[in-house]
């Protein structure tokens, strides 16, 4: 699926100045029409972790039921009974986790979201939603398909060391046992992308590279440093998927410690990775995130959620490194809201490798204004986005 070229803007609902869905996020779609942007990128939906963050949600299914605007609103037997049937595959292992109501919270979300996305889909903007590769260890999946993943006894996820970790990142959560998950043809997976489809347009695909091949840290080691690569299931998963699917639209996430192999397999897959202008000026002459190494099937971020912000590295010259990403050659730029309103690191969304502070920046109530999303169209038209 080539992408067209385009401009998105990033912004998990969180971020909304009520937090939630509701008035504030259809504003936020008439003010992305208003700039120009045909995307809104969002975070995982599912429900985050007791520090936050969606990348370890307890569901890889259900949606948070903190988004909702409004949480009280009646749920008809016909609607829980249609939801149950429709979503069998997953529904009821979540009601048994989370509590006998917690289906008819997904019966409201899928009623607000809907609603939400189709009225973006009439203002031109299409929504792009995020994947983490992993689960949460003792989370719904973990507890309802123990066959298809690693015992935590014997190992866990993480990655590697690099320049901004030198021991590496210690994730904890259950790796995948991708002989079990072969002999069941990849169904757990399909049946997720299925779920992801059903509620965005594309969606980008966290740390795509372990796909390829993943970082299997033993259980008890003191840090990522002991861990080893070992191999992942490479394109048979996704040729799975669309065998059943069609074409995905996925964004990989082909950021970190990259290897010849995630790059042969993002291409034989057909999908556009990233590059961010954040390291895009040093480095070798091959660095990815160079401009004159972009490519015209990629996407290009000005900053990530795990990044600091444009204005937090580049200061004055913010919006300037801002204009450079649209006029890159990649066909789809995403701007993350912080990034427009050039706010310095105070504004970043998460730090790897820490727990607490992340996962809570919030715009204020009119805090993007006309005179803004009038900029942002303006540059995005200048470098033929609009």
């Amino acid at each position: 699926m080539r992408l067209d070229r385009s401009l998105g803007v990033q912004l998990h609902p969180t971020s909304l100045p009520g937090g939630r869905l509701g008035p504030e996020a259809y504003a936020f779609v008439d003010w992305l029409a208003a700039a120009g942007a045909r995307w809104w990128q969002v975070l995982p939906l599912n429900p985050p972790d007791e520090h936050g963050s969606p990348y370890a949600s307890p569901s890889a299914f259900a949606a948070w039921n903190g988004l909702l605007a409004d949480p009280d609103a009646p749920v008809a037997p016909s609607e829980l009974s249609a939801f149950r049937e429709r979503e069998r595959v997953w529904a009821d292992d979540w009601a048994s986790f989370a509590g006998a109501d917690a289906p008819a919270d997904q019966v409201r979300f899928e009623r607000e979201w809907g609603a939400l996305r189709a009225y973006a889909a009439s203002r031109d903007v299409r929504i792009i939603g995020d994947v983490p590769i992993y689960v949460a260890a003792g989370g719904c999946d973990h507890l309802a398909h123990p066959d298809l993943f690693v015992s935590l006894d014997e190992a866990v996820s993480g990655a590697p060391p690099d320049d901004l970790n030198e021991l590496g990142q210690l994730w904890g959560n259950p790796l995948y046992d991708w002989d079990a998950m072969e002999r069941t043809a990849y169904r757990w997976w399909i049946d997720r992308f299925r779920r992801v489809l059903g509620i965005v347009d594309r969606f980008r695909v966290d740390h795509f590279r372990g796909f390829a091949a993943y970082w299997r840290v033993p259980a008890g080691a003191e840090s990522a440093r002991q861990g080893r690569w070992s191999p992942g299931p490479g394109v048979r998963l996704f040729r799975a998927a669309e065998a059943e699917l069609g074409r995905l639209p996925v964004i990989a996430e082909d950021l970190g410690v990259i290897t010849p192999d995630v790059h042969a397999l993002r291409d034989e897959l057909g999908y556009p990775g990233m590059a961010v202008m954040i390291w895009a000026y040093g480095g070798t002459p091959d660095n990815p995130h160079r401009r004159e190494n972009h490519r015209e099937h990629q996407v290009v971020y000005t900053s990530t959620h795990d990044t600091d912000t444009l204005a937090g590295v580049f200061g004055d010259d913010a919006w300037r490194v801002l204009e450079q990403a649209l006029a890159s050659r990649c066909s789809l730029a995403i701007v993350p809201a912080q990034d427009v309103l050039a706010l310095g690191s105070e504004a970043r969304m998460n730090r790897p490798g820490t727990l607490v502070g992340n996962w809570q920046w919030r715009l204020e109530p009119g805090e993007l204004t006309t005179a803004q999303a009038r900029r942002l169209h303006a540059a995005a038209d200048a470098s033929g986005r609009t």
